[in-house]
């Protein structure tokens, strides 16, 4: 299946910015379930070429400016053939050990519920089929409820309260995996999850070590391992690590944030990727001031 992805990202600043530094991991990778064809990041319209392979084998760079700036504009986009390979990932090139994956980090923190609820679950049928208990059991204990929880959630927090998105399943589903001796992380990429355009956000899930096969990727909000439906972007240990747009800025007053993803099955690539850069062309910004 072809993906035609465009993510745009709008930050508007009520008081001009005197420095903007930021990380991003904007650019997928080939893996044995994706091959990109043509993607490309570019802020406020100024193509970026400075993308390198981090340690995890996957592609970040930073953008840095000193100047006064009162907008960026953060576009990444492109067209990536993906493949059905029921959620595995395989082992792609990395120079970190697997092993790294089982530190525990504060949004990924096992409390005693989680650590239990990954202790009780069947132990026969080996490491696969225990983790396809552990996504249905946290798809089964936090019901997906937007407006509950935030970024800053923690898996434990999100536990307690039985309701959550992407990000808080994900998360659990790593602090549970880690808490029985299997390394987990958390994996941030895009979701075709209808049919045609449709404005979709990011989507998070978690990728989990198995011998002899590699990760494989789980999306418990979904009750399935990945499938040619997602795009794999980035991974770490757990969201904040993994997130596509990381930085720091220095500017006096109100910062407005809009994050807009269009993804679609490209049939005739070049017309629909017209197609898909109007609807995004005309989502009028939201004035900063409110």
């Amino acid at each position: 299946m072809k993906l035609l992805v465009r993510h745009q990202t709008v930050y508007r600043y009520a008081a001009n910015a005197g420095r903007v530094a930021m990380r991003l991991k904007l650019m997928p990778v080939n893996t044995p379930a994706q091959t990109v064809l043509e993607w490309q990041v570019s802020v406020n319209g100024e193509p970026l070429n400075g993308f390198r392979a981090n340690s995890y084998g996957e592609m970040e760079t930073i953008w840095i400016r000193h100047d006064q700036l009162d907008h960026a504009i953060i576009v990444a986009e492109g067209v990536v053939d993906t493949r059905e390979t029921h959620g595995v990932v395989g082992s792609p090139p990395s120079r970190v050990d697997p092993r790294y994956f089982l530190r525990d980090t504060a949004l990924t923190r096992a409390s005693d519920g989680i650590a239990a609820m990954a202790r009780d679950l069947p132990d026969g049928g080996g490491t696969l089929a225990r983790l396809h208990a552990l996504s249905a059991a946290v798809s089964d204990a936090v019901s997906y409820r937007s407006g509950v929880t935030t970024s800053a959630t923690t898996a434990a927090q999100a536990f307690a309260l039985g309701a959550g998105v992407c990000q808080d399943h994900a998360q659990i589903f790593v602090a549970g995996a880690r808490a029985i001796g299997i390394p987990a992380r958390y994996v941030s990429g895009y979701l075709l999850a209808g049919e045609g355009n449709e404005l979709h956000e990011t989507h998070g899930w978690a990728e989990a070590l198995v011998p002899e096969l590699g990760w494989i990727g789980f999306d418990p909000s979904n009750r399935v391992c990945v499938t040619e439906r997602y795009l794999r972007v980035a991974c770490g240990l757990d969201a904040d690590e993994a997130a596509p747009i990381r930085g720091s800025i220095t500017v006096a007053g109100d910062i407005w944030i809009d994050a807009d993803v269009r993804i679609a099955q490209a049939v005739d690539g070049i017309e629909e990727r017209q197609l898909q850069k109007q609807q995004q062309q005309n989502i009028p910004p939201p004035d900063p001031q409110g």
